[in-house]
């Protein structure tokens, strides 16, 4: 959740030891494990009243919409044919032109 790693806990540690002391350090973790709990809890229960789940799955259909039909609209591929047949029109065109261009010589 936090991504804290074990020299980073460590740390937070040794400083709780250092500032709460080694007599109330139990105390002040079973404290903060309830405060953590309850923020816990009280985020779970925000996320069911707002429908919070409902509005992320609705979110993700919509993107895989969004991307089939990207995918689907996707016209590159027209594009290059296109560029082919062009480029096939134009040397043709050439060849023409090259050829009438040397009969009339």
């Amino acid at each position: 959740m936090f991504n804290i790693g074990f020299a980073e806990l460590l740390l937070v540690l040794v400083i709780a030891y250092v500032i709460v002391g080694p007599k109330d350090l139990p105390r002040v973790a079973r404290w903060l494990g309830r405060m953590v709990r309850r923020a816990r809890q009280l985020i779970r229960e925000i996320k069911s009243e707002v429908g919070w789940d409902e509005m992320m799955a609705e979110t993700e259909d919509v993107r895989r919409d969004i991307d089939t039909t990207l995918k689907e609209t996707d016209i590159t591929t027209d594009l290059k044919d296109a560029g082919k047949t062009l480029r096939k029109t134009v040397k043709e065109a050439e060849n023409d032109a090259m050829q009438k261009t040397e009969g009339k010589k």
